[in-house]
């Protein structure tokens, strides 16, 4: 397999990536022949999957808007993957020019990617960091360079947090970063589930196992579950719900049934 100019060496590119993975669903051309092998392993028991990926990304982008029209100017995306179009800075920026975006990831091809292309923009920059060890995105001198923690930020989990096990203690990173976010800072997540997914929970569980197999497991948790992630934030309206649901541009009942697999919601620190 020949290494395009974009991979870094330091990866193994006959190992299937997340983040690539993501970035087929996405109809993005930063994946492997692996990546889309292990693809289209799940969407056979889950066919429905670029339909979710899709409105995670619909979901980001009026989440971001409206962040913009409550005055935030600051993104933390923990979890960023490779950027596509529309991604966080060209939405905030485009709505507000001089936003400031931070993308953190641990995968070091979706780092690589994001410094090609925010190459240039001093109002962006990438850190490559884990969601499970909060103090290392908190601390690093490009996070002190780039945002005020001191005003609002948004931060942005958006489907990152169903790879994150309840024994990585992901409770416990939120807590962490919430502690360290300014009065009026917004938390932007969404989440898998096997609540709202259009077929029976056993077939989808074929699509778990596939990441499962790559070693990167999915946790599907229940709404419940996903709503304790927001504690200490006030819920903005209308609260956690399918992702079509919230602050919708378009008719929902036209939206793809796969579309409302999963939840979103927006919350607000006091």
């Amino acid at each position: 397999m020949e290494r395009p100019a974009w991979a870094p060496r330091s990866i193994d590119i006959s190992v299937p990536s997340v983040s690539r993975i993501y970035d087929f669903y996405l109809g993005g051309s930063h994946n492997f022949e692996v990546d889309r092998e292990a693809a289209r392993r799940a969407m056979e028991f889950l066919p429905g999957l670029p339909k979710i990926m899709q409105a995670n990304r619909a979901f980001m982008r009026r989440a971001v808007r409206y962040a913009v029209e409550q005055g935030i100017d600051q993104f933390l995306d923990i979890g960023s993957g490779i950027p596509t179009f529309g991604n966080v800075h060209e939405v905030a920026q485009a709505a507000r020019p001089g936003a400031r975006v931070l993308y953190v990831d641990h995968d070091p091809v979706a780092v690589a990617h994001s410094e090609a292309v925010l190459a240039g923009n001093d109002h962006t920059d990438v850190v490559a960091a884990d969601l499970r060890k909060p103090q290392e995105i908190l601390s690093s001198p490009r996070t002190q360079q780039l945002l005020d923690l001191n005003r609002p930020v948004a931060l942005l989990l958006v489907a990152i947090l169903h790879f994150v096990e309840d024994a990585d203690d992901p409770y416990g990173a939120l807590a962490e970063l919430r502690e360290a976010l300014a009065p009026g800072s917004l938390l932007i997540l969404t989440h898998a589930s096997y609540e709202g997914i259009p077929l029976a929970p056993e077939r989808a569980e074929g699509a778990v196992d596939v990441y499962k197999d790559i070693r990167n497991p999915l946790i599907m948790r229940s709404r419940d579950e996903i709503a304790r992630f927001f504690e200490g934030y006030d819920m903005v309206e209308p609260g956690l719900v399918p992702m079509p649901h919230w602050r919708p541009q378009t008719a929902p009942e036209d939206e793809d049934p796969y579309a409302f697999s999963g939840f979103g919601g927006v919350g607000r620190t006091a």
